[in-house]
């Protein structure tokens, strides 16, 4: 066989073009992207066309077919059922408390921990440890160390002659309990995000600062705090969506208690769901929060923005 008749008879078929490298490449990246597509329409965007269309039923989980009611049960949540308000007001409190808590205290930790000393990468690691630490675990562990009298943390109040209070029994207090506590345990990401762009920084502009006399306030107010806002925001958007989404940190310490002063929208929703077994309820009052937060990511990232010009 001569080389042109090998040559011919090794060559691709001009009528396949599938089996040409633009057909083979475009087929590699839907191979690759596949995993990740699948996932997100069976995982994302199927439940969430599902819910758009149960929150516009009345459906009893146990005992009956969805029925479709239009917008009823939104007008049911947003101008009937009084507990929603209350709820949404819960919702407002927790994030109140637990952003700026959390993002104030992961900047000072991120401020200490950022530059290289002895002991540091254990500091780090101490302050991280509850992040990856089971949410039920950590809330059952503070659940006993919050106890009344026989509480670790009311026992070392009186070693000092503090009456603690009974932290997750009394409404006045319990809110406040469950913020602090679902700030520790989550801090760590946030430090870890700030120390990262604080190693970013350029050292330069520090330097320079210093030798034109600056004060280490001026250095952090007029250097790195401007160069830390897209991380700011970063950190912002996603602390106050978590904050929304807090459900297994409610579940097991307190349940919405004591007198619902601890009950917000996320766990609200798992108990109209599948404690009261009203599925369609459930579902508007998620499209409801999916809108609440939405309108606040908008809103901070617009603010955000207009300041970094």
């Amino acid at each position: 066989m001569t080389e042109t008749t090998l040559r011919q008879a090794t060559a691709r078929p001009k009528d396949a073009p599938w089996l040409s490298l633009k057909y083979r490449e475009m087929l590699e990246a839907w191979l690759f992207i596949s995993p990740t597509l699948i996932g997100f329409l069976i995982f994302f965007l199927g439940p969430l066309i599902a819910i758009v269309y149960y929150s516009m039923t009345e459906w009893n989980l146990l005992t009956q077919q969805a029925k479709f009611v239009g917008l009823d049960n939104f007008q049911d949540a947003l101008f009937v059922n009084p507990d929603f308000w209350h709820v949404v007001r819960n919702s407002v409190i927790f994030a109140l408390g637990l952003v700026p808590l959390n993002m104030a205290l992961a900047l000072s930790l991120a401020l200490a921990l950022s530059r290289p000393f002895f002991g540091v990468v254990f500091f780090r690691t101490v302050f991280f440890a509850p992040v990856i630490t089971s949410a039920i675990a950590w809330a059952i562990v503070w659940k006993f160390l919050l106890q009344g009298e026989a509480g670790a943390v009311n026992q070392m109040l009186a070693w000092v002659g503090i009456d603690g209070p009974n932290w997750l029994r009394e409404p006045n207090w319990a809110m406040a309990a469950v913020i602090v506590t679902r700030v520790i345990k989550m801090v760590g990401l946030n430090m870890i995000l700030y120390i990262a762009a604080l190693q970013a920084i350029p050292r330069d502009y520090e330097e320079a600062a210093r030798l034109e006399g600056a004060s280490r306030w001026q250095i952090f107010r007029m250097i790195v705090w401007p160069l830390l806002a897209p991380t700011t925001l970063v950190i912002m958007v996603i602390t106050t969506i978590g904050s929304f989404k807090v459900f297994d940190h409610i579940y097991q310490m307190t349940g919405g208690g004591p007198e619902n002063g601890t009950l917000v929208l996320a766990y609200y929703i798992y108990q109209q769901g599948f404690e009261f077994f009203d599925v369609g309820y459930a579902s508007a009052l998620a499209m409801v929060m999916f809108v609440i937060v939405m309108v606040l990511t908008v809103v901070q990232v617009t603010v955000r923005r207009k300041g970094m010009e």
